[in-house]
Parts: C-alpha cells; structure tokens; sequence
C-alpha cells in the first residue's frame, strides 16, 4: 500500500494497478496531519481504487481543484487556515460545480450544517462521527445523495421540516440551480449528462465529452434517477427529449 507525505502530493493504493474500476481522486483539506492519516485509512476500507491528495490550507486545496484534473470528492475541514468559513464553501462550489463537496468539522450546530448544505456541500460529516457512520456517508455522497448529520434530523418536528424544505429549494450550489426553464428539477450540468445518457454514451465517454471525472458523472446520472423518479437510464432517456426541449437544450451537441 502506496505511502504519501503531508505537502499534498498524490497517495495511490495498491487497487490502482490490480483493479479496472478507474480509481476515484479525492482531495482531503485539513490542518491536521493526525486527522488526515486516519481519514485516508477509511477511505480505503471503502475498497475502492483511490488516489488522494492532500491539503493543509484553502489555498493548497484550490490549488488541486486548479490543476485541471477531474476530481471525484473534496472533503473539506470548515475551520482550516485561509478557510473563510461558510464563504469558502460557496466560493468552491460556484468556480467547481461539479466537484461534491463534503464538509467535514468539529462544529456540529444546526445552524453551520444547513448554511453549508446550502451553499452546494453534498454532505455535512462531523469530527465526532464514528468510522462506520463516515463511510457511510462518504459512499452515500458518491452514489448522488446528500448526507445530513443524524442529530440534526433528531430535531422537534417543525423545525426539522423547515431544514428540510429548506434543503430541498438549495439543493444544488447556486450556480447551477435549475432555471424556470426546467421544471423538471434539473441543474445544467445534469441536462448536460442527460443529453449524453440519450444518446447513448458511456460514463466514460461522458465524463471525456464534459471534462470531468467518471466519478462526478456517476453521481449526476445517480441524481438525475432520482430526480425523475426512474428507476434505469433507458426510462430517464426516453424523458431526454421533452426535457431538454422544456430547458431551451434541445438542439443536438457534440
């Protein structure tokens, strides 16, 4: 199994070389050497083929998202230097929208949960989580979901309603909400995919075709499912027509 240092270079396990599966790149952002080392053990109970790449600070951490290489995963730590909090957060998701975001700190209020959710994370892990629970979740986040802590769900009814419908109108970054266009729900890029799914393209070929990585458009094919409320991409392709011309997207791209 691959070692790496702490000055964010690149971690590759064994799977790499063994495995077809293309290996999932994933960027770990946090001050703190010790919580890396563990979090970068866990991933790899995911069985995954991985390669991790490490950051100590918010700059080193755009500066990954910057090198132009597709990234499956940004696991962020909110409180880490040059973080500006619930801004940077935002700031991430407009400049990389399709790169999920999951925060993952030490503060465990409601009110820091929904802020980041709404600025575009995919998933809120608190520090206190137990490594089967993280795992969970991170598999959770990568199969098209968005993880939201179990306390903060263990509200009084009303107010876990207002989370929840809160959520639910911020579900995507702002950047790339679904116009009045669309009422189907959608957000661009997932029109993007879904224009490809109908044509018949691979995850693969997708991912080519948009510049990003087979990881993210398996999460956008995940979330346009379960947006349609369809079960296969053969069902969600034979919608493709009426929604990409309710969107303006109907004419045929390469």
């Amino acid at each position: 199994m691959g070692l790496a240092g702490e000055d964010g270079t690149a971690e590759q396990g064994e799977d790499l070389k063994t495995r077809a599966e293309p290996a999932l790149r994933i960027v770990l952002a946090d001050d703190h050497a010790l919580f890396r080392g563990g979090l970068k053990l866990l991933i790899r109970m995911m069985n995954r083929p991985v390669e991790i790449l490490e950051a100590n600070d918010f700059d080193q951490a755009v500066s990954h998202l910057s090198a132009g290489d597709p990234i499956d995963l940004l696991l962020l730590d909110l409180l880490m230097p040059g973080m500006n909090g619930i801004e940077g957060i935002g700031e991430i998701c407009r400049s990389w929208p399709d790169v999920p975001v999951v925060v993952i700190s030490v503060r465990e209020d409601s009110k820091a949960i929904r802020q980041a959710l709404q600025s575009g994370a995919m998933g809120y892990i608190p520090k206190t989580s137990s490594p089967e629970v993280t795992t969970s979740a991170l598999q959770f986040i990568l199969s098209g979901g968005i993880y939201v802590p179990p306390q903060v769900l263990h509200l009084n009814e009303t107010r876990a309603e207002t989370l929840s419908q809160s959520l639910r109108e911020n579900e995507a970054p702002t950047s790339e909400l679904a116009t009045g266009n669309n009422p189907y729900g959608l957000t661009e890029r997932q029109i993007d995919v879904l224009r490809l799914m109908a044509k018949g393209r691979s995850n693969k070929d997708i991912a080519a075709d948009l510049d990003i990585a087979p990881g993210t458009v398996k999460m956008h094919v995940s979330r346009i499912l379960k947006t349609l409320g369809v079960d296969n991409r053969t069902q969600a392709a034979s919608l493709a027509t009426q929604i990409l011309a309710s969107s303006g997207r109907g004419g045929d791209k390469s």
